[in-house]
């Protein structure tokens, strides 16, 4: 069994009640763009978690398998309803290998940042291209950095500040990464901290990252929504197309 890493036995116990849908919102718009990207009814999640994504996915009549490194969050998914024939594979999503291709490959809520080299993430790129089949298609869904909001010489930004929850991410700018900081209060006056580290790379960076693995960039938009994508968006959905 793998090293759970960051993501352990406590963080998969509690990452639906704070990333889940119920948490993040409605996630129909996302499963519909997934679902017309899967041409042949097949799709390859990098880093599937505990399942949040692939297994409503599925229900669509989508079939969907999974790369996840932490053995505890697929613990949790395969709790739920359709886990336990979900294909997962335990391992890393810039090397792990299913013995098959998709129509799609799809790796969301800004994961690509957990690898934290340049290195790690071309052959994150590669590894996708790998899975997929001749005019197949690799998603990914991840923040613009976001440099441009913080003052000239500074290095840290504040992104949460509520009852329950603060955040602030350091950012060093020289190696493109930044670490994410928690605390989280809870009952009884109980307060939990984590930290942990990332890499940012710019759209243009991830479209080098692809054209190395064989892939073109096909569309980029903004959100789920398909707005378009411009100077001042905050995230981006892009999708790279492997040759046929």
């Amino acid at each position: 069994m793998n090293d759970d890493g960051y993501f352990d036995e406590t963080v998969a116990a509690t990452y639906d009640a704070i990333h889940g849908e119920a948490a993040t919102g409605d996630l129909s718009l996302m499963l519909e763009r997934l679902d017309e990207l899967a041409t042949d009814r097949t799709a390859l999640e990098f880093a599937v978690g505990t399942g949040r994504v692939a297994l409503p996915l599925a229900k669509r009549g989508i079939e969907v398998a999974g790369i996840e490194y932490s053995w505890s969050m697929v613990q949790q998914l395969r709790k739920k309803d359709g886990g336990k024939g979900m294909t997962i594979t335990i391992g890393d999503m810039a090397s792990a290998a299913v013995n098959d291709q998709f129509s799609l490959v799809f790796l969301v809520y800004n994961t690509i940042d957990n690898l934290t080299t340049q290195a790690q993430q071309t052959a994150c790129f590669r590894n996708a291209a790998r899975h997929l089949k001749p005019g197949g298609r690799f998603l990914v869904e991840t923040l613009v950095p976001p440099i441009q909001r913080i003052p000239f010489g500074e290095t840290k930004l504040a992104f949460a500040a509520d009852e329950g929850h603060w955040g602030i991410d350091v950012f060093d700018t020289v190696s493109q990464q930044y670490t994410s900081n928690h605390i989280r209060f809870e009952e009884g006056g109980e307060t939990k901290r984590l930290s942990i580290p990332f890499r940012y790379a710019w759209p243009s960076e991830m479209d080098l990252m692809a054209q190395m693995a064989g892939m073109e960039l096909e569309t980029r938009w903004a959100d789920w929504d398909k707005s378009p994508f411009t100077h001042t968006s905050k995230s981006h959905v892009s999708v790279w197309r492997k040759a046929d």
